[in-house]
Formats: structure tokens, C-alpha cells, sequence
């Protein structure tokens, strides 16, 4: 499922389901009440696949997303007007217009809560790590991912990020100039 802590207490999460279609049907009715959509994927092992591909991009976009709003502030752009901006052209995404990682940006997000965690860093380093593990599996050649993926387990494992949001990446990106230690 995706939609997190916040998708179960509204009614929106999304359902990524493997397995038979007949059980599929026969389940669709419970999905129905605990979300907004339940995706058949096909045979069993599917709905996890489509999970951590979907994790996997949510991971690279909001590393970049953290990114460009460091180098904004260090531009002088204004936060407010690069969300401004983004988020109705060509770099909008998910990480931007519903779970801006810059506080007092968009909607309510972690971020407005110094980073207590909606989708804990762990979480998202274990999620990268079995789509890093994935791609090995099937010889997937998926650089962001893997490059996401020994972002978060530095970020998680060695510079504080455990216990965070995996928003808290922008706070990182804040602290460090080019030739900082990746």
C-alpha cells in the first residue's frame, strides 16, 4: 500500500496487489473501504514489485526536490516563490506539491513539524535497498536508485537521520557545500 499513517486515517491510500484475479475480486470490497484505489498488478510477488519501483522514485525525486531548495536558498530565490513555481511547471512532483520538504512551503507536511517522521529515512532506505536488491535480481540497470539508495543509508547510518522524516534530507543539503564529504 502506499499513502502512509496520513493515507489510513483519511481513506486514501492506494492498495498495489499481487495474486490470482478471483481473489483479487473477492478482496476488492475491503480495499474499497480502507482506500481510494486497489491496483491488480497480476501474480503473486507483483504488488510488492510495483510498491518498491514506486518507492524507488519517490526516493530519487525527494532527494532532488531537497536538492533544489538547497540551491535555491544559495541562489537567494525565495522558497515560496520556487514552489511557486515548480509546482505548476516542469519539476512538479509528488515530493513538491503534497509533501513539500521545506517548512511553511505547501501543504502540511512533516517538514512543519521539525521532521517527526510520516515516512521514517529507514523506512525509505529499506524500501530503496529491496528495489536495489530487485534490480540486482534482474539485472535492472537503475542508477538514481542506487545512487538514492547509499544516500539514505549514509544519511540514516551515519549522519542522524534515524528517527527523521524522509524529508530531513533538505537539512542536510542546507549544511553542506560541493566539496563536502558525499
Amino acid at each position: 500500500m502506499s499513502g502512509g499513517v496520513g493515507g489510513a486515517a483519511a481513506g486514501t491510500l492506494t492498495f498495489m496487489v499481487g495474486g490470482g484475479e478471483a481473489g483479487f475480486a473477492i478482496a476488492r470490497p475491503l480495499f474499497e473501504v480502507m482506500g481510494q484505489k486497489a491496483v491488480h498488478c497480476g501474480p503473486a510477488g507483483n504488488g510488492q514489485a510495483a510498491k518498491i519501483c514506486n518507492n524507488m522514485i519517490l526516493g530519487v525525486t525527494m532527494i532532488a526536490t531537497c536538492e533544489a531548495f538547497a540551491l535555491a536558498d544559495k541562489l537567494g530565490l525565495d522558497r515560496q516563490a520556487m514552489f511557486d513555481v515548480v509546482s505548476t511547471s516542469s519539476g512538479q512532483s509528488w515530493s513538491m506539491t503534497s509533501y513539500c520538504p521545506a517548512p511553511g512551503i505547501g501543504p502540511k507536511s512533516p517538514a512543519d513539524s521539525g521532521y517527526a517522521p510520516g515516512f521514517a529515512a529507514e523506512l525509505m532506505l529499506k524500501d530503496l535497498r529491496l528495489s536495489q536488491a530487485a534490480a540486482m535480481d534482474a539485472d535492472a540497470d537503475t542508477p538514481m536508485g542506487e545512487l538514492a539508495a547509499a544516500l539514505y543509508a549514509r544519511f540514516v547510518e551515519d549522519e542522524g537521520g534515524k528517527g527523521r522524516d524522509f524529508s530531513a534530507m533538505l537539512p542536510r543539503f542546507e549544511t553542506r557545500s560541493r566539496t563536502s564529504t558525499p
